[in-house]
């Protein structure tokens, strides 16, 4: 499996036999570079623009908007509803986070989560090797709020996304750096992508953040 971020909240998720894109952003909107993307199966956390733009995306995919269980190209996927808000979503709605599952590796995308998960949720989305999550505050979870996160579903890896950078036009996230320094990770040069393999997660494997490069 092979994971490449394409920025923002987005990702290109290559198999053996598919592609799936998260999260497609509006460039305009972002002000980040969003190139065109072949896609099989593409997931979408919630309808915000920054999270749904599909007119990039190329081929007849599948495109998931809400929560279920689903199945294409030998990718398996769950779909799990969580909020935008600390208000159960009276304020950004609701949020779904995708769980993909291929060639023996589960990947969690949070996709805009905004409030901590209850003990339901957590069993719903169940063992997760790779997780996806947000750490720049204001929209999604904060720094804080993410490595609870991480600490109760224990993934080997956790990849970062949705947070402050110098030329992103979405205003008051704050930055990677803060995230790395909480969980005691020094900046490093970001990876161009992370491919991985069943036989790459031992049972005593210790946690890892991995930053890639947009």
């Amino acid at each position: 499996m092979e994971i490449k971020y394409l920025s923002h909240s987005s990702f290109l998720i290559k198999t053996k036999d598919a592609k799936v894109v998260m999260d497609p952003f509006d460039p305009k909107m972002v002000g980040l570079k969003f190139s065109k993307q072949e896609a099989d199966i593409v997931t979408i956390s919630h309808e915000h623009k920054d999270h749904s733009y599909t007119e990039l995306i190329e081929g007849t995919p599948l495109i998931l908007t809400w929560p279920g269980q689903f199945e294409k190209k030998g990718v398996r996927l769950w779909g799990v509803n969580s909020f935008h808000d600390k208000v159960e979503g009276k304020e950004r709605g609701e949020n779904v986070m995708y769980k993909i599952e291929s060639e023996g590796i589960s990947t969690l995308h949070c996709g805009d989560l905004g409030a901590a998960l209850t003990d339901s949720q957590l069993d719903e989305i169940g063992d997760v090797d790779i997780l996806l999550v947000p750490v720049g505050g204001k929209f999604t979870l904060t720094a804080d709020e993410a490595i609870s996160l991480i600490k109760k579903i224990e993934p080997s890896i956790i990849i970062p996304m949705h947070y402050g950078r110098p030329d992103i036009l979405i205003e008051g996230l704050a930055p990677l750096d803060e995230f790395l320094k909480k969980m005691g990770v020094e900046p490093s040069e970001p990876l161009e992508k992370l491919v991985v393999k069943k036989e790459d997660f031992a049972f005593d494997q210790a946690m890892r953040v991995v930053v890639l490069k947009a």
